[in-house]
């Protein structure tokens, strides 16, 4: 019999102050966005760590509508894929998730198939011309919106549509190229586990790729060496990230410099928010935080990341894999390996799974933010983000001049506010899963990605998982750490991360990836072998294991813990509050 988690709860017809199901129409394909209704219940729900914040009424638009609703169902439909129609979004609170829709007729799952044999091939043999226009298009649309006066255009509705309409021509993009690598890669993963090739060895074959997000921790870095070589490590181990501008200005001589250089750098790598995707969250250059928190935490490594060392690892790690996996093979098996390890260095999934954020999921949102900012700016708002707390309808209103923004909607903006505030403050105990659960999962998004493997979803169901001592998950980087763990819910925290820390989060995307070159482990609650802690986790060197389902609910901040990439396995050592009580009870100066 079927474990049903119930969505009554969320299903109470009620959403945001003011919502109205019409704020919330745009197309689809298969399936439209919205707040849980009755009979959601028969879907699979997963909640999607990528926006563990919550989202806005704006927010929540742009992602699930033309993100999830359109550019998965667009992709999935174009390629297509057999067994699954690409992805739908529910909202509980302000919380997203989502959900695969199956394609369950034997028919047409064999037109399918039929259909991706031949476009497949033909996405493969073309596949750097393809994702390079899209690329090139989505960057031409970046240069017109960095050219545009916002301040001085009279008529901001055109400018919101354009904003809207290239991110989710971005959706459009991001998804077209990444099902079929997707699809490429499972095929000869598939093949790999058939070949009796170890699961857990299959992503190191295409490791060891230099990506924009890497290059940009790497200039990183090379600012925080630069700090401590002209004498600013006083200054930053004495400010908080919020006040350390400021702090850096008044030291001014070399600190002045510093921070010259440190805007050249933001102006090449800054236009990324804290988020995937979230015209919510601010870009580096808007708020510095972030950044300099990162160099920050940097400058506390006595050792500075050796990220040449962790490449040619890398790339050796890789090396020794491949020629594992081939020296167990038959001649006639090695042929059909080589071919699908060629294909799939060519079309290398991991890499782009990586490098596309830096031309898609981190910036396309901004101009849509910078338009609502000018819009906000206009109307005399109380906060300069007050627009993402409108609908999109709401917001096109406001900006023709057809509803006034003082009154009604003032008031429904502040009422929006308190229930995002209300929302983020319930993430931690939000159900990890929702609706009927399977025993098993086939979506490959959701497996490779997501890491919705039977163990994951057998584990959020156990109602003593926060008893939980030792817990399993995807060994996804090898390597074993010890240390104490830092349970974060947005890389807003990351500044609280010391040298040696172990994270432990939802899961981690692009904007986590600073992390990386400080922390001792990792360990993440979804997330499969291609997920972003995976794939980083290996180009690093940093023991992470994914898909535990329930670290953050098991794991306490401050709690001692025992990471095991190899096995797939994390141990909790020592609780934070025996950790603590040991210390008060012990004498100054007595080791314990």
């Amino acid at each position: 019999m079927a474990n049903v988690v119930p969505v009554d709860e969320f299903a109470t017809g009620e959403w945001y102050p003011g919502f109205k199901p019409e704020h919330f129409e745009s197309p689809y394909i298969v399936d439209a966005a919205s707040p849980f209704k009755p009979g959601d219940e028969q879907g699979f729900w997963f909640l999607d760590f990528h926006w563990s914040r919550g989202l806005t009424p704006l927010a929540a638009t742009l992602w699930s509508s033309d993100g999830y609703c359109w550019g998965t169902q667009h992709a999935a439909e174009a390629l297509p894929l057999p067994p699954g129609r690409g992805i739908t979004a529910r909202f509980a609170g302000t919380h997203l998730y989502g959900c695969a829709l199956p394609e369950t007729d034997p028919r047409e799952i064999g037109a399918r198939a039929n259909r991706i044999g031949t476009n497949l091939p033909h996405f493969l043999a073309n596949y750097r011309s393809i994702w390079e226009a899209g690329r090139d298009e989505l960057e031409a649309t970046w240069q017109y919106f960095r050219g545009v006066d916002f301040t001085g255009t009279p008529d901001l509705t055109e400018l919101l549509t354009q904003g809207r309409r290239y991110h989710k021509r971005s959706m459009e993009i991001h998804f077209g190229v990444m099902y079929p690598m997707l699809a490429n890669f499972l095929g000869f993963y598939g093949a790999c586990a058939d070949m009796g090739i170890n699961p857990a060895e299959i992503g190191k074959f295409l490791q060891g790729e230099d990506t924009k997000i890497m290059e940009t921790d790497r200039e990183l870095y090379r600012l925080a060496l630069k700090a401590r070589q002209v004498g600013l490590e006083p200054v930053f181990e004495e400010n908080e990230p919020l006040a350390l501008r400021e702090a850096l200005g008044r030291h001014g001589g070399a600190a002045s410099v510093w921070l010259t250089e440190f805007d050249d750098f933001l102006q090449v790598y800054g236009w990324r928010a804290e988020a995937t995707c979230d015209v919510g969250v601010p870009s580096w250059i808007e708020d510095n935080t972030i950044p300099l928190g990162l160099v920050k935490t940097f400058l506390k490594r006595d050792d500075a990341h050796d990220f040449e060392a962790a490449a040619r690892n890398a790339l050796a790690e890789r090396d020794e894999a491949i020629d594992n996996a081939r020296s167990g093979l038959t001649r006639e098996e090695q042929a059909v390996f080589d071919a699908g390890l060629a294909s799939n260095q060519a079309a290398n999934f991991p890499w782009w799974q990586d490098d596309h954020n830096y031309y898609i999921d981190l910036k396309v949102m901004l101009p849509l933010r910078w338009g609502c900012q000018e819009l906000a700016r206009r109307e005399n708002a109380d906060n300069k983000d007050d627009m993402l707390y409108l609908f999109w309808p709401e917001l096109q209103d406001v900006a023709s001049g057809r509803r006034p923004y003082a009154g009604e909607l003032k008031s429904l903006v502040a009422e929006r506010r308190q229930y995002f505030d209300h929302w983020f403050a319930k993430r931690g105990e939000m159900p990890k899963v929702l609706g009927t659960i399977p025993e098993a999962v086939e979506d490959p998004v959701l497996i490779e990605i997501f890491g919705l493997n039977p163990s994951a979803i057998k584990a959020v169901q156990n109602p003593d998982a926060a008893k939980q001592t030792v817990m399993s998950g995807v060994a996804a980087a090898k390597g074993t750490a010890r240390g104490i763990a830092r349970v974060l819910q947005s890389s807003d925290e990351l500044h609280r991360l010391e040298p040696g820390s172990i994270l432990v989060c939802e899961s981690t995307s692009p904007n986590w990836t600073p992390a990386f070159g400080k922390i001792a482990g990792a360990v993440c609650d979804g997330g499969g072998m291609l997920s972003h802690a995976a794939i980083v986790g290996r180009e690093y060197g940093v023991p992470t294991v994914t898909a535990v389902g329930v670290a953050t609910l098991s794991i306490s901040d401050g709690d001692e813990i025992e990471v095991d990439g190899t096995t797939g396995t994390v141990t909790i050592l020592t609780k934070a509050t025996t950790t603590a009580d040991t210390a008060a009870e012990t004498p100054a100066g007595v080791a314990g």
